[in-house]
């Protein structure tokens, strides 16, 4: 069988670097290249169109759902700073986790919320008090830090004013003047802040979003957790098949043009078909692995690495990987030497370009010896005794294969 299996993939390589028993010209195969990234560039723009009408996770319940359902626990002392974060976010044109402008949530749960939200992002005048807010936030947070840390110095001068020394007398007296604007500033910002915050809380918009996140339960949020979990789980699979509804029947069409071009002895079709059809298998494969990627390091090597963790063998986990990259190398290096660069490919080269089959060298015409390295280029054929290379595969008088 894995003769069998060989013996095939001989032939079609041969089909495919081979017209009428010949090897193609260096135009001829510029051309059938040319056709084949061109075939594949279109059947992966096709492949992305026709899988683009099947709806992602992402599309039924948006990260921006997950966000404020599922991620985040709003409620009346922190919803309106997780509010003017997102969109502040958005605003700034940082990563967020939203859906675009003008997207509608076909969800029943997200939906309200979603529109909501994207009611108050595209109003200008709340927008940019929220994001005002969120500004003082971080500098009233900045302060408290900051007076934290001169407190802790303060007490420190003060001590060794205590002891007596001079410079610590006026360390005391510039930590109290600092401490003393911070101090001014933070209230300062404190009061805008408190005047923001009541005439947003006060926006019908606004309004409306906390009162739709406040409905939701969490029986609500425990079916969105889990819908979304099932439709992590199937997506993969889905897209499969639907990449597989636009690939086999190309596949199909170019295999059974292959199977008639052979059969009727017909070398052009036979050569653009078989380019054709090995295009059309790179994209099935490359599914069909992405597949496989999607789930076992998704699901089985996440739970590998979560038990060695908890075993606290974490290492183990990098001698795997240096083991896989070990075995990984081992099979290039294999395929390379023995089977693309091997050493009958290579003295079949120096035969054809008239080189010394030992060593390389350019031979003059004619030469039976190497005036190089002497090397024998001869030797008597087994069936006729006519000379036939060293290392060539038949003999040039009467055909005879060793």
């Amino acid at each position: 069988m894995l003769r069998s299996i060989s013996e095939n993939a001989r032939r079609f390589q041969q089909r495919l670097t081979r017209l009428d028993n010949q090897p193609l010209s260096k135009a001829a195969l510029v051309v059938i290249i040319f056709l084949d990234f061109f075939i594949l560039g279109t059947i992966f723009n096709g492949l992305a169109d026709h899988t683009r009408q099947l709806e992602s996770p992402d599309e039924i319940i948006q990260p921006l759902c997950r966000e404020i359902v599922i991620d985040a626990d709003w409620n009346p002392t922190n919803r309106l700073d997780r509010l003017a974060q997102l969109v502040t976010r958005y605003r700034a044109y940082e990563e967020l986790p939203d859906v675009r402008v003008d997207a509608v949530s076909k969800h029943a749960l997200c939906a309200p919320v979603v529109s909501a939200y994207l009611a108050i992002r595209n109003d200008t005048t709340v927008a940019q008090e929220l994001e005002q807010v969120f500004r003082l936030g971080q500098e009233m947070r900045d302060l408290r830090a900051a007076l934290a840390q001169m407190k802790g110095a303060y007490d420190t001068s003060l001590l060794e004013r205590i002891a007596g020394q001079q410079q610590a007398k006026e360390n005391v007296a510039a930590i109290s003047t600092e401490t003393a604007d911070r101090t001014a500033r933070l209230e300062s910002l404190v009061e805008q802040q408190r005047g923001l915050v009541a005439r947003i809380e006060q926006n019908p918009r606004v309004q409306t979003l906390f009162s739709r996140v406040a409905g939701i339960t969490e029986n609500d949020r425990t079916a969105l957790r889990d819908e979304l979990r099932h439709l992590n789980f199937w997506y993969p699979a889905k897209r499969l098949g639907m990449e597989m509804l636009f690939l086999l029947p190309l596949l199909g069409v170019f295999y059974f043009w292959n199977a008639k071009s052979i059969s009727a002895s017909r070398p052009f079709q036979t050569l653009v078909s078989s380019h054709l059809l090995a295009v059309a298998a790179i994209p099935v494969v490359l599914k069909v692995g992405e597949l496989v990627y999607d789930i076992i390091p998704r699901k089985f090597l996440r739970q590998v690495i979560e038990l060695l963790e908890s075993l606290k063998l974490v290492a183990i986990w990098h001698y795997l990987v240096i083991g896989a990259a070990i075995v990984a190398a081992l099979a290039l290096i294999y395929l390379f030497q023995k089977k693309l660069f091997s050493h009958e490919r290579l003295m079949q080269r120096r035969i054809a370009k008239g080189l010394c089959q030992a060593c390389g060298q350019q031979l003059p015409a004619g030469s039976r010896h190497c005036p190089a390295c002497g090397a024998a280029q001869y030797r008597a054929c087994s069936q006729c005794g006519e000379p036939m290379h060293v290392h060539g595969k038949h003999c040039m008088a009467c055909g005879h294969g060793t």
